[in-house]
């Protein structure tokens, strides 16, 4: 994901979710960054850009059996 990708998601998710405490950062691979909220991993963001005229962006959350508990 180039900058400015990563820049507008980042920009979308925390209009939408109310927030500005989300973070992203780059991966090794291309094809995907990490959602952070606060300083907490909320998930991986993946592109799907094979036809450049219709790029969509993926959020994908895992949440812990654990976590529920807490």
């Amino acid at each position: 994901m180039t900058p400015e990708q990563i820049t507008s998601v980042r920009n979308y998710l925390c209009k939408r979710l109310g927030t500005e405490k989300i973070t992203i950062k780059p991966r090794k691979v291309s094809d995907s960054v990490e959602v952070y909220l606060d300083q907490e991993i909320l998930g991986l963001l993946y592109i799907d850009d094979e036809d450049k005229d219709d790029i969509s962006y993926d959020l994908n959350i895992s949440i812990l059996q654990q976590d529920l508990e807490s």
